[in-house]
C-alpha cells in the first residue's frame, strides 16, 4: 500500500484526498515510510520537518469540513535546501550555514504552504548549490535511485532522486545553468525551469547570478508540473528579477502541438555527444511530428560556436566570487573541496568580463530572432547519461571532456531565460535515464508544458520505475 500511494502523482493525490478516498495522515505515514526505508541508500533528504504531523492533521480537519485551503491541500512536498523554510534548519549544504534557522519562508515556499502543501523536509545539494553533482561537506552525497554507482546530478540532486524514488510528490527546485533540468534527467524525473522572472527567488539563495536563476518545479509527471507552476507564478514585489510576464495559463494545457513550428537541433552545442542521446531527441522529434507538429533543424551560429559554460564563468565566477568572498575569508577549510577549488581560480579581467557580457547578449540577440520562426526547440539534455561519481573527466562518444561539460546543452538558456523542460524519454542499453529538452519562447511555458505532455504519452520510459 506504501509503493501505491507513495507513486501517484501529485495531482492524483490531490484529487483522492478531496474525495478522502485518502487521509492527509495516511498518505504522510506513508511517504514517511517510504523515507525510512530508502533515504539511508539514496541520501536525498537532509533534514525532515517535525511539523509535519500536526501540518497533515490540519489538512484532514479542512477536507472533512470541505474546506480545502488550496489545490494542495494534504499533499507531501520537498523542498531544496537553499530556499528559506520558517522554523526549518537551511543549511545551503555547507558548514558555514548548518545551524541557520530562517525566521520566514521564501516566497515559493509560502505559495507552496498558502495551498496547502504538506511539508515533508529539505533536500541536498552541493553546497551553494553550485556544482553538478550533490554532495558536501555536512551531510555527504546523494545517490541515484536507478545505479546507487552513479551521480544523481546537481544542484536540486535530493530533489530528484526523492522524486523518482517515491518519496516526495512534488519538489521545489532552482536552476543557475542546469540545476533543475540535469538532476532531473538523470534521475527519470520531469523537472521545469520557467520563464526567467515568472517564480519568485525572494528566500533564495545565494542571492547573486540572479539573472541566470530560474526557481521552478519537479515532479513525475508533467501536470504535476502545471499544477506547481500554477501556485508558484507571478511577482511577489520584492524579487527585483520579476519580468511583465502574462500569467501563466493552466487551462490552456493540452496534450496538443498540432502546428507547432518544432526547431530540431541535435547536438545543441554540445559536441561531442553520445549517439544514444541523438538517438533520443531523434526519436522524441518523430513523436512530435506524429502529433502534428512541423519539425525542422534549429541552427544559429552562436549557440555551436561557444561552450557557453566555460564562457559564462568569467561573468559567475567575477560575481558569484565577490559575492560570496566575505563569507568565505578564513573559513576556506569548512568548505567543500570543490567550492574551496573554484574559490582559488583567478578572476576574470575586466576586459574578458566585458567580452562575456557582450556575448550573452549576442547570443540572446540571436536566439530571439530564431525563435520568431519556431514555437519550440527540441534538443538534448546532457552528452549521456548518469556518470560515475567523482570523475573530473567523462569519457564521451571516444573522447575526453571535462566534468563542466555535463552542462554545455543547459547553460544557453539560462543566458536567454527561456523555459526550458527535462522530459525522461528512454533508458540506456544500462539502465540509466535518458532524457531530451525542450525550450519555448520567453513567456510561453504553456507551449513547452504543451509538447511535455505529448513526449510524456510517447515516451518508452513512461511508467517504469527505478529498481529499488
Amino acid at each position: 500500500m506504501t509503493e501505491e500511494i507513495c507513486f501517484q502523482d501529485a495531482t492524483a493525490l490531490a484529487a483522492a484526498l478531496r474525495a478522502r478516498t485518502l487521509s492527509p495522515v495516511e498518505v504522510l505515514r506513508a511517504h514517511e515510510q517510504r523515507i525510512s526505508e530508502l533515504n539511508p541508500k539514496l541520501n536525498a533528504f537532509v533534514t525532515l520537518n517535525m511539523d509535519a504531523m500536526a501540518e497533515a492533521k490540519a489538512a484532514e480537519v479542512r477536507l472533512a469540513r470541505g474546506q480545502p485551503r488550496g489545490p494542495l491541500d494534504g499533499v507531501p512536498v520537498s523542498i531544496k535546501d537553499c530556499f528559506d523554510v520558517a522554523g526549518m534548519v537551511c543549511a545551503r549544504g555547507s558548514e558555514l550555514f548548518r545551524d541557520r534557522v530562517p525566521a520566514a519562508d521564501a516566497s515559493a515556499v509560502a505559495r507552496l504552504r498558502a495551498a496547502g502543501a504538506v511539508f515533508l523536509g529539505k533536500t541536498n545539494l552541493p553546497e551553494f548549490a553550485l556544482w553538478w553533482e550533490t554532495d558536501n561537506k555536512p551531510f555527504g552525497r546523494t545517490y541515484n535511485p536507478w545505479n546507487v554507482a552513479r551521480i544523481a546530478g546537481g544542484s536540486s540532486g535530493g530533489e530528484a532522486a526523492a522524486l523518482a524514488a517515491g518519496m516526495s510528490a512534488l519538489g521545489l527546485g532552482s536552476d543557475v545553468a542546469a540545476s533543475i533540468r540535469l538532476p532531473a534527467g538523470l534521475c527519470g524525473v520531469f523537472g521545469l525551469k520557467p520563464s526567467h522572472g515568472r517564480v519568485p527567488l525572494t528566500g533564495h539563495w545565494p542571492d547573486t547570478l540572479l539573472r541566470f536563476m530560474h526557481a521552478g518545479p519537479m515532479a513525475r509527471s508533467v501536470r504535476d508540473l502545471a499544477l506547481g507552476l500554477a501556485i508558484l507564478d507571478g511577482p511577489d514585489g520584492l524579487d527585483p528579477e520579476a519580468r511583465p510576464l502574462a500569467p501563466f495559463r493552466a487551462a490552456e494545457l493540452r496534450a496538443d502541438v498540432r502546428g507547432f513550428r518544432v526547431g530540431l537541433s541535435e547536438h545543441a552545442g554540445a559536441d561531442p555527444i553520445e549517439p544514444a542521446i541523438v538517438a533520443a531527441v531523434q526519436a522524441a522529434a518523430g513523436a512530435l511530428a506524429d502529433a502534428g507538429a512541423v519539425v525542422e533543424p534549429f541552427r544559429t551560429p552562436a549557440l555551436d560556436a561557444r561552450d557557453w559554460q566555460v564562457l559564462t564563468l568569467a561573468i559567475w565566477g567575477a560575481e558569484g566570487g565577490a559575492f560570496l568572498a566575505p563569507l568565505l575569508a578564513g573559513r576556506e577549510g569548512e568548505l567543500s573541496e570543490n567550492i574551496r577549488r573554484r574559490s582559488k581560480l583567478a578572476p576574470a579581467s575586466f576586459d574578458e568580463y566585458l567580452a562575456a557580457l557582450a556575448a550573452c547578449d549576442s547570443l540572446r540577440a540571436e536566439v530571439a530572432a530564431a525563435m520568431r520562426r519556431f514555437d519550440l526547440i527540441l534538443c538534448p539534455l546532457t552528452p549521456l547519461p548518469a556518470p560515475p561519481h567523482d570523475l573530473r573527466e567523462y569519457q564521451v562518444a571516444g573522447k575526453s571532456v571535462p566534468a563542466r561539460h555535463m552542462v554545455r546543452a543547459t547553460v544557453p538558456w539560462n543566458i536567454t531565460g527561456q523555459p526550458a523542460l527535462a522530459v525522461p524519454w528512454r533508458l540506456s542499453a544500462d539502465g540509466l535515464p535518458i532524457a531530451v529538452q525542450v525550450v519555448g519562447r520567453l513567456g510561453d511555458d504553456v507551449a513547452v508544458l504543451r509538447a511535455g505532455l505529448v513526449l510524456e504519452a510517447a515516451a518508452p520510459m513512461r511508467g517504469k520505475r527505478p529498481p529499488l
